[in-house]
């Protein structure tokens, strides 16, 4: 049967009452106003008690600066872009650097980018979720400090957006392309994101996020150094016991001791140890007896998940398959989305740049289906694990 635009199914069928339902309240309902609910009476207050100006930035922005801690980061003054815009009329500049990472496309791709396991199984994490439980970890901290709870999640939203497919396995593939290696903190920072026209601030945390990267600038970029390993280790570890990779008897006796056997009880145990650290020391770190628990528990899931032969194949395999669509469209850049009309010569400097971005960017699925589609990739030499092949 062909469907032609507009097909509202056939005609002999009439809407159900919960269609008739849903219809009717798309206008909300109306006294005056609109309101959602046919028995709406919620208020932030008396008409006419709460002035416009109260809900703008400038006010907000106040409140901030008498709420905030001595040396967290205030909105007021920041928000130093490379092109200048105009402040926003409600937002904080770390609020809209928030919203602008949450509705990017880089952020999104992240839902299709793997964390430990490519095409997870529906509760084991992607790169999307990952992210997601950094900001909560994040803002927990944060919040508690009395830190820039906005700047903090932005940080945090926006930490993985330069990771390509497959894992950290991308890096290692993409890194012999580029003078100075691939970085994804620093490519999202300065690649990824830039389109955003983020704060300074927002992609220095970004940026500097990784253990191995200088300092971040601000106390908020340091509460996402910590919120991100202690997110990672937790839940990677969950999804490694669901997976049936390890037991919960092989975790590490300190991290049993201190922190529990399960992912909500070592959360709660490395963010209590966090504030109650920061509380004390005024400084942004963790107490060395917690700090030790942190350090094993990363050393038991590098030890029995990440590097178990099955990673390690997984990662050869990823390698191989990137690095070759890296030098396809390198030596084809007309062939890249966006950048195929600018003229760049095959092989060139600049077409190898643009083919790590591209590259960079696809998710696990598209990657591996565009190195069957394009360069004839045989389906076996794929990285293992894929029950998710037919839908490729």
């Amino acid at each position: 049967m062909q469907i032609t635009p507009g097909w509202q199914g056939p005609a002999s069928v009439p809407p159900s009452d919960r269609s008739r339902r849903w219809a009717s309240t798309m206008a909300g309902h109306g006294r005056g106003l609109r309101v959602a609910h046919a028995d709406s009476t919620a208020a932030v207050g008396p008409a006419g008690a709460l002035p416009q100006p109260a809900f703008d930035r400038v006010r907000r922005e106040e409140a901030e600066d008498r709420l905030l801690a001595p040396g967290a980061t205030r909105a007021s003054g920041a928000g130093c872009r490379a092109r200048p815009e105009e402040p926003d009329l409600r937002r904080t500049c770390f609020e809209r650097d928030r919203d602008r990472i949450l509705h990017s496309a880089a952020f999104r791709r992240l839902a299709g980018k793997t964390q430990v396991f490519i095409f997870p199984r529906d509760h084991q994490r992607t790169r999307l979720t990952h992210a997601l439980e950094v900001a909560q970890v994040a803002r927990g901290i944060a919040q508690a400090c009395r830190l820039n709870v906005a700047l903090t999640e932005a940080i945090a939203l926006g930490h993985d957006c330069g990771h390509g497919p497959g894992g950290h396995a991308s890096e290692d593939a993409l890194s012999v392309f580029l003078p100075g290696g691939f970085d994804h903190a620093v490519w999202g920072a300065d690649q990824s994101l830039t389109p955003l026209n983020l704060c300074a601030e927002t992609l220095d945390g970004i940026r500097n996020h990784s253990w191995s990267r200088p300092a971040p600038a601000t106390p908020e970029g340091e509460v996402v150094s910590w919120a991100d390993r202690i997110a990672y280790v937790c839940h990677d570890w969950e999804d490694a016991v669901s997976a049936g990779i390890v037991t919960e008897r092989m975790l590490p006796d300190v991290v049993r001791r201190r922190c529990g056997t399960s992912r909500s009880d070592q959360l709660g145990a490395f963010i209590d140890g966090m504030v109650d650290t920061i509380a004390g020391h005024g400084t942004i770190g963790l107490g060395e007896e917690l700090a030790e628990a942190l350090a094993a528990f990363r050393r038991g899931n590098y030890e029995h998940v990440y590097l178990r032969p099955a990673s390690v194949a997984q990662g050869e395999a990823v390698v191989a398959v990137l690095r070759s669509l890296v030098e396809h469209f390198a030596d084809r850049p007309n062939r890249i989305p966006d950048v195929g009309d600018a003229g760049l010569a095959a092989g060139s400097e600049q077409a190898v740049r643009a083919a790590v971005g591209y590259v960079a960017g696809m998710t696990d699925r598209f990657a591996l289906r565009t190195a069957v589609s394009e360069l004839g990739w045989d389906p076996a030499r794929l990285p293992a694990g894929l029950e998710a092949w037919q839908r490729l």
